[in-house]
Formats: C-alpha cells, sequence, structure tokens
C-alpha cells in the first residue's frame, strides 16, 4: 500500500515539526513555501518553491498529494479555497477567512456568547479621538501581523496625535484588561465530538513574544475546566478538521477572556512533544489525513524557553543538557532580532 502523501503550505519550524511528525506516522509530506530558504525543506519527503499565487505550481502542488493543510493562517484565501476544489483542505478555508481578520474573529467569539476583551473597529485616526474608555488599549491592524507586528499600544488620548501609522488599513482597538496571566489551550478535533485536548499552557510573552510556557498552568479549577469547555465550543462552532489553539487571557478578578484563535499548531504547544504521547503535531497529522484518534496521556510536567534570535548561539556552539532537557534547532538560515531560532524543552516530575 502506498504512502499516504500530506501536503504542507508554509515552510517554518512549525512545517518542519508537522514533517517530523509525518515520517513517524510513515505518511510523506510535501512541502509548499514563498521562501527559497524554509527551514523545513530539511524535514520534509519533498519541497516546492514558488510564490502562492502561481497556479501552475499550485495545481502541480495538488496532483502529488491525498490531502492539504497549512502551518500558519495568513496563506492567501484564494490559494486554499482553490486547491479546496482540487483535494481536500483542513482546515477549511472559510475558518481561515473568519480568523485572519481580527474584527471577524472578535465578532465570532462574542456570537458563541464567550467573552472578549472589548473592541471597536477603526478606519481612521479621528475614529480613536472620542473613545478614551477604550484607553489604554492596543491597535491591531485587522489583518497579518504576528508576534507583535502591526500592534500598537496607546496608554492615552495624547498618544494618537503622534501616531504614524498607514491608515489605509483596517485596525481594531482592544481594551487592555488588568493582565494577571495568559494560557492557552490547544485542541485537536477529528470529527463531530471526536477531539483530544490538552489541558491548558501557561504562557509569558516579552515584547509580545512568547518566551516561557509550561505546564501544568498556575490556574483554578474553574479556569481549567472553563478554558477547555470555550476552547471546545469554538472548535466545534467551526466544524473544525485539525489542531486548533485558542489563546486566553485572565484578569485580576479571575475572569477569563478570549484573546485569539490560531486555526493550527501553535508554539506554546511545542512541549506537547515531549510532555505527551501524542503531540500536537502528530495528532494534526492524524486527524486531516483521516487517520486513527489515540486516547492522549500526559507523560510529565514541562517548561519550554523559546529560543529568540541570538538565544540560539550558545546552544549550536557548546551543547550540553541534562537528560531530561531537549534541544529543537529551527535551522533557519539568518539569525535575526525577534527571530523564533528554536526552543528548549525541560521535563519536570514535580
Amino acid at each position: 500500500m502506498s504512502k499516504i502523501r500530506l501536503g504542507i503550505l508554509g515552510g517554518g519550524q512549525l512545517g518542519s515539526m508537522l514533517s517530523a511528525a509525518a515520517k513517524k506516522l510513515d505518511v510523506k509530506s510535501i512541502i509548499f513555501s514563498d521562501d527559497k530558504y524554509a527551514p523545513a525543506q530539511k524535514f520534509c519527503d519533498e519541497f516546492i518553491f514558488a510564490k502562492y499565487d502561481d497556479k501552475n505550481k499550485i495545481y502541480e502542488f495538488s496532483r502529488k498529494v491525498d490531502y492539504i493543510t497549512f502551518e500558519f493562517e495568513n496563506i492567501p484565501y484564494d490559494t486554499l479555497e482553490e486547491l479546496s476544489k482540487l483535494k481536500q483542505v483542513s482546515p477549511k478555508p472559510s475558518i481561515n477567512r473568519i480568523i485572519q481578520h481580527r474584527l471577524a474573529e472578535k465578532d465570532f467569539v462574542n456570537k458563541l456568547n464567550l467573552r472578549t476583551t472589548r473592541y471597536v473597529h477603526i478606519e481612521n485616526k479621528k475614529d480613536l479621538e472620542p473613545l478614551t474608555d477604550f484607553l489604554p488599549g492596543i491597535l491591531k491592524t485587522t489583518t497579518m501581523g504576528y508576534d507583535g507586528k502591526g500592534q500598537y499600544p496607546i496608554n492615552n488620548i495624547n498618544q494618537i496625535s503622534n501616531l504614524n501609522i498607514d491608515f489605509t488599513k483596517k485596525y481594531i482597538l482592544e481594551k487592555l484588561v488588568k493582565l494577571k496571566k495568559e494560557i492557552s489551550v490547544i485542541v485537536t478535533r477529528f470529527g463531530n465530538n471526536k477531539y483530544e485536548i490538552y489541558e491548558p499552557i501557561e504562557n509569558i510573552h516579552e515584547e509580545q513574544i512568547l518566551k516561557y510556557s509550561k505546564i501544568p498552568a498556575d490556574i483554578s479549577t474553574k479556569l481549567y475546566s472553563q478554558s477547555q469547555q470555550w476552547s471546545v465550543q469554538i472548535a466545534e462552532e467551526l466544524k473544525f478538521i485539525g489542531t486548533l489553539c485558542v489563546e486566553f487571557f485572565i484578569d485580576r478578578n479571575d475572569n477569563l477572556y478570549v484573546n485569539e484563535i490560531a486555526p493550527r499548531v501553535h508554539n506554546s504547544g511545542h512541549l506537547t512533544i515531549n510532555a505527551f504521547n501524542i503531540s500536537q503535531f502528530e495528532n494534526h497529522v492524524r486527524a486531516v489525513c483521516a487517520l486513527k484518534q489515540i486516547k492522549l496521556k500526559k507523560i510529565s510536567n514541562a517548561r519550554m524557553i523559546n529560543l529568540i534570535g541570538n538565544d540560539i548561539i550558545p546552544y549550536r556552539k557548546n551543547l550540553k543538557l541534562d537528560k531530561n532537557q531537549y534541544f529543537f534547532d529551527y535551522l533557519k538560515k539568518e539569525i535575526k532580532e525577534k527571530r523564533k531560532m528554536g526552543h528548549i524543552t525541560i521535563l519536570k516530575n514535580d
């Protein structure tokens, strides 16, 4: 019997880890990326370099695969829609259309009667002037942007006149909560009410980039249960197939807020590779390729540290790890400031 062939759009570290998980399951991975130096080409079985709007290459890619997925949500919707006419794309492109747009995403969550921070659509600088009750807040582009890109903190009304922002783009202003901590919940949905859910992960960001993640999260039993229930509710409403992550804020009164939905495997879930019997990546491959669902079991408590920019250098030069530590080098060609270069996972049984 020939191998299943999984097409993955995007060639970053998430594509690399999906390819590694696919190999474990004897699934052939074919990466399609618009980055000539995409690190995932070092992990996949086949690599196609082309722009995402190159129709000839898109059709070539579709002929080589049985199923299609993606490693990040900013793949052009038109590309996903075109591919879905040719092969099964999971999660379905219509989900991306919601989640690629922050206003549509917030509206979707609110229609489920789940709590988000207060928000308002912004089209120009004048729209900001009467919104003092939304300050301090954060102005975000409605599309694109991650790891702090396209995001502008506004603490008071006096800052608005000094904003040097391109208002040909659309924005959303979100009121900041009095933040106690941030958590994320990762769910893999296989079908109607068929899912595997990971325990909530506690996250710490530095300069709006994820730096540390850990399990167990230091939260109440109520928040543990509520965050998982909300995540499953979102996955079910979207009829999602594959792994998704819901990021949450917790305020000082222990109120839970949905911050963002990532329709894919997620940085905070890297620790699942070592801390569970089935990682978020393997579960994603299983779900999108219609493979067997296996009951999730936790192996160990864990902590993950992102290696950003030059953080990677000491590990590449002189790697010394304890037996409970695991080093992942994303093999990116160029070290850049604020670029995720790798991570360390530390298993802890206490």
